[in-house]
């Protein structure tokens, strides 16, 4: 494509030198510059991309967009713009040929529910239109084939990419989860959206955000962006309101963008009243646009709940229909990492969650705890080289929640783990735990006190990595996946012999 083309939608830019010129690639990274490459020069974290142009220009850059004025006797082609973020958003969406106004797109925020939201979402567009594309924290769906996640929202380029390659495949729609980070860095800027959704917010990423104001801030610029994203698309705010930040929220938008309210409480526009939980599933009454109907869902938990009524209005603000959809809801699929069971067949139960905030380890439990089991044992650790203020807090969560509790290793990065355990253990009062850092021999340790006790009925939690499938120790990323290393431990698992008695209860 010519540079003149792209030009067209990138705002704010001085140009210097030729601008006719062929552009066969745009990047951030100089080490994938070649000759007819648009380098972009981005200040990250760890570098600025603007340290690289020479070595870009070595590569064979056609043209250079930064931040910095263009140099002295400087003769090639050179783009010199506010924001180096925002701009290469806005080159890549005319590059790819604006792939997100060809496509229902929904995007869904918040600290917790954002991926059982998505699939549950693109379950619903599938069914009501066809092909749906896919793209967060689990893994990416281009409408022919999945792909690894390497973020959860990719970068501005890799965004647009992929945007463009569903609508080659005939993708009708996308449902992507949309970070923080993302969100502070600009990546879906350049994006035309039809809704998006605020799952809620609790305590998490201040290592990155610092405080929780910085970080609701950044997850509601996500909706100042529907306001002033252009185009034809009339996009929708799905909020939930039972959260506080959420009912914040959806304050500051009145007038500004149409809101849709989602929650338990009797101001909500999608409503959810008459809850009953299962080991099969839940169902609830969902009243919306003064009518009522019985939602049944494969999912347990009061928390998934908020996720389906999320999904649910945003499908109805575009333009699916509601009856069809709830329909659709109990054929919605499985989620990796999420509630997900993996000892069906046992005396007991086992579940693997991506639980990692005080917040989402509670609803976890809760929902737990909703299933009356006998005991619930919970395995879990925090990560190394992230907020150190909310491990005692998930300690308080899982000691208030579980009968037993074993602590242990969950991406401990570059800190010590049994520091990081230390801290968990703080906010921990009582002797109803153990610390095992090794998380393979605490998985096993959880089920072998699972299954001591006659009669069954006890239940696992395995929590914090979830659908991952590595251990970050140091500099290095391990094989780990929770899902596998329990059923591998549950396949060689035995009845235990009842002629001798038991040690759980003294282990205890």
């Amino acid at each position: 494509m010519n540079l003149k083309d792209i030009l067209e939608g990138v705002q704010r830019v001085s140009t210097f030198g030729p601008l006719d010129r062929e552009i066969n690639a745009i990047s951030v990274d100089s080490r994938e510059v070649a000759e007819g490459t648009l380098f972009a020069a981005i200040r990250g974290e760890k570098a600025d991309g603007h340290d690289f142009i020479s070595k870009a220009r070595e590569a064979g850059a056609s043209a250079i967009m930064a931040e910095q004025d263009v140099p002295e006797l400087y003769r090639d082609t050179w783009l010199q713009v506010p924001d180096s973020r925002k701009a290469v958003a806005e080159a890549a969406d005319v590059y790819y040929g604006r792939p997100s106004d060809a496509m229902l797109v929904s995007g869904v925020t918040g600290t917790n529910g954002k991926t059982t939201t998505a699939f549950i979402l693109q379950h619903l567009v599938t069914q009501a239109r066809g092909r749906c594309g896919l793209i967060g924290t689990v893994r990416y769906d281009n409408g022919l084939g999945q792909l690894p996640s390497s973020h959860t929202t990719p970068d501005w380029i890799a965004l647009q990419r992929l945007l463009s390659e569903m609508r080659a495949n005939a993708c009708k729609g996308v449902a992507m989860e949309v970070s923080s980070h993302a969100l502070s860095q600009s990546r879906v800027h350049g994006i035309r959206f039809d809704s998006a959704i605020f799952t809620n917010l609790t305590q998490d990423h201040l290592d990155y955000h610092g405080t929780m104001e910085d970080y609701f801030m950044a997850k509601a610029s996500f909706f100042e962006h529907l306001i002033s994203q252009g185009g034809p698309k009339k996009p929708t705010a799905v909020i939930n309101i039972d959260d506080p930040w959420g009912k914040r929220l959806a304050r500051s938008l009145e007038g500004r963008l149409p809101v849709l309210k989602f929650g338990m409480g009797v101001q909500a526009d999608f409503r959810a009243s008459a809850i009953r939980v299962s080991i099969q599933g839940t169902q609830f009454t969902l009243h919306a646009r003064g009518r009522e109907f019985l939602v049944r869902t494969p999912y347990i938990g009061r928390f998934n709940v908020f996720n389906v009524l999320g999904a649910l209005a945003a499908a109805w603000s575009m333009d699916l229909n509601l009856r069809e959809a709830i329909t659709s809801v109990l054929r919605a699929p499985q989620i990796p990492g999420r509630m997900q069971s993996v000892a069906d067949a046992k005396p007991f139960r086992v579940y693997v969650d991506y639980a990692h905030t005080p917040d989402a380890l509670e609803n976890a439990l809760r929902t737990i705890k909703e299933l009356e089991p006998r005991s619930i044992i919970t395995v879990f650790g925090c990560g190394g080289d992230r907020d150190r203020s909310k491990r005692p807090l998930m300690g308080a969560a899982a000691e208030s929640l579980s009968t037993y509790t074993i602590l242990t290793s969950d991406n401990p990065r570059s800190e010590n783990p049994e520091a990081i355990l230390a801290e968990i253990r703080a906010g921990m009062r009582g002797d109803r735990c153990e610390i095992i850092p090794d998380r393979q021999a605490a998985i096993a340790r959880a089920i072998d006190l699972a299954g001591a006790r006659p009669g069954g009925g006890d239940v696992v939690l395995i929590a914090g990595k979830g659908h991952e499938q590595g251990q970050i120790v140091g500099n290095f990323t391990l094989p780990f996946d929770d899902v596998k290393v329990a059923q591998s431990i549950l396949r060689n698992w035995v009845m235990p012999d009842r002629s001798r008695p038991s040690q759980r209860d003294h282990d205890r």
